[in-house]
């Protein structure tokens, strides 16, 4: 039996995180507690929320948090957010409160004493005593001592799931994409993202996409494929194999296109807008669709056969793509 695991508390400080939580175990295996910033109305509350599989948990910019796994395997969670501002752009900013790199005993005994109305002994007691770092241990005994879940209202506006969502598409042999945007998710405004799951078939493909307005990063889950990226003058930035663990960048108005291997793929994305504007250039609500067929015979510099053959397969086609096989 794996031996729980608890997160020191954590202060996150780069702007516009997400923090998503998918558990690869399909019961409930996690414990989160989080007290979000500046929350006078609730006086500081600590709000404590059960983590399962699929769950998506937006972290707001100061919140702090601690991650515990109260289960007999491992817990995978996943940490993806924008940190373009962060304090080194790229990584995440945030700070350990407690253990031996806590913010607590960076302090002097006499500031910490000052702080908290103890004498120096006293001071050093609290800023020392947990010689751990980032994550540790927990015995039987102390475990018993880790919150239960909330199950009021505020936990439950803090956490979705994919599974308990329905897709925005289902297509036959070749997957579904579930997003979680402001409208749908209102939580994810406090964050500024939105974010997608996206799973194909086997050898089935994602037509080409973009955003308008966002940077897109996808992070693959499970499975293996091969991705197309076309950025602005119609030039291939990238053409590769891609597989579980890794991560792929989409800029603002590049256009992406996945084709999943032998066994599928599943990625998770998070966009930079909490109402993202997609832009789809294959199936019926491809933007080829929206245009007369004068215009799109113009562009295209076709004749009239082939632009019916070619609006006709637009109209009837998904953004998901089954195998031709």
């Amino acid at each position: 039996m794996a031996s729980p695991l608890y997160v020191h508390i954590i202060v996150c400080l780069t702007e516009n995180d997400l923090h998503v939580i998918p558990i690869i175990i399909p019961c409930e295996l996690g414990v989160a507690g989080m007290v979000l910033p500046n929350d006078q109305k609730h006086s500081q509350e600590e709000i404590v929320l059960g983590l399962r599989k699929g769950d998506v948990i937006p972290v707001p910019l100061g919140s702090a948090s601690w991650w515990y796994n109260n289960g007999s395997s491992d817990v995978v969670i996943v940490f993806v957010g924008e940190t373009s501002r962060a304090y080194v752009p790229g990584e995440f900013s945030y700070f350990l409160l407690t253990g031996a790199q806590g913010i607590l005993g960076g302090f002097s005994s006499e500031f910490t004493g000052r702080a908290y109305n103890m004498n120096e002994n006293e001071a050093k007691i609290l800023a020392k005593s947990q010689t751990g770092v980032l994550i540790i241990k927990l015995g039987q005994d102390e475990s018993e001592k880790i919150p239960l879940p909330h199950q009021h209202g505020n936990a439950n506006l803090m956490v979705n799931n994919f599974a308990n969502f329905p897709a925005d598409f289902c297509v036959k042999k070749a997957g579904m994409v579930t997003s979680f945007t402001g409208s749908n998710f209102p939580f994810l405004e406090q964050v500024g993202l939105s974010c997608t799951i996206l799973k194909l078939d086997a050898n089935a493909m994602l037509s080409p996409t973009y955003t308008a307005d966002s940077v897109q990063v996808f992070y693959v889950v499970k499975g293996s494929g091969k991705a197309q990226i076309v950025g602005l003058n119609a030039k291939l930035v990238l053409d590769s194999e891609v597989e579980a663990g890794q991560l792929l960048v989409v800029p603002r108005c590049f256009v992406v296109a996945i084709i999943a291997g032998p066994e599928g793929i599943e990625c998770f994305s998070i966009t930079t807008s909490t109402r993202p504007a997609l832009g789809k250039l294959g199936g019926k609500q491809s933007v080829m669709n929206g245009f007369s067929a004068s215009v799109v015979q113009l562009a295209l510099n076709v004749n009239e056969e082939f632009l019916k053959f070619f609006k006709e397969n637009v109209a009837t086609s998904e953004i998901l793509i089954p195998p031709k096989f």
